[in-house]
């Protein structure tokens, strides 16, 4: 009688067991690419996701990465509990890691050289605390296998081309402007405010002309003869 051989499924945990252990200031900035990210896409064949468990070889739930953006494109937006590359049949387009002191030698030498392996066409870094990178803005793009690094222009703006933006760090945040016609990402909560603030500045103008009407007809009855 032949023995029956039975298989073991390989099991995907959520969750890596380690804390996110970063600053307000870095977790705020983690969450805010994401968002900034996913709503821009909203509603496009594109997932946008990050401090996500992604695996990268099946049957060896240690093969894992948990990059705190990234961007897929080509794949449904609907949430996920965590990414397997062999089943999504995709890797990243994009990642984007927020370093700090505790990250840096990882986001700068062991991840670049993990996501060249995986095939992530563009990989960037940004330094909030402006302590730890130099540029505090620094990008790279695969090219035959390795990854070159983007030079920026002037200002140390990068092109990240998988996404067709133009990439900014100001005032400690990184800002993400698009190629074709300038226009800055907002999250929901930042284009409130601006919306709040436009609408202000209108209703100041507006009182403004008011003003400067009543003035001007006050002199013109002040000049007209009885």
């Amino acid at each position: 009688m032949n023995p029956v051989i039975q298989f073991t499924q390989a099991h995907y945990p959520e969750s890596d067991g380690k804390p996110m252990g970063e600053t307000d200031e870095h977790r705020d900035e983690m969450v805010r690419h994401i968002e900034l990210l996913r709503d821009h896409f909203r509603g496009q064949n594109v997932y946008v996701s990050g401090n996500l468990l992604i695996y990268y070889e099946q049957g060896n739930p240690k093969k894992f990465v948990v990059p705190d953006a990234f961007v897929v494109k080509g794949i449904s937006p609907q949430k996920r509990r965590i990414f397997k590359t062999w089943v999504e049949k995709r890797v990243p387009d994009v990642v984007f890691e927020t370093t700090s002191r505790k990250t840096r030698k990882k986001d700068t030498v062991d991840r670049p050289q993990l996501y060249a392996t995986l095939g992530i066409q563009e990989y960037f870094l940004f330094d909030p605390d402006r302590e730890y990178l130099e540029p505090v803005l620094q990008g790279h793009r695969l090219v035959d296998g390795k990854y070159m690094s983007i030079e920026g222009d002037a200002s140390g703006r990068l092109v990240c081309e998988q996404l067709q933006m133009q990439l900014v760090a100001q005032d400690d945040q990184l800002q993400f402007y698009l190629l074709d016609n300038g226009e800055r990402l907002l999250t929901p909560s930042e284009r409130a405010e601006s919306e709040a603030q436009r609408a202000r500045q209108e209703s100041e103008r507006a009182d403004a002309a008011e003003v400067e009407l009543a003035r001007l007809r006050a002199e013109l009855a002040r000049r007209l003869p009885t």
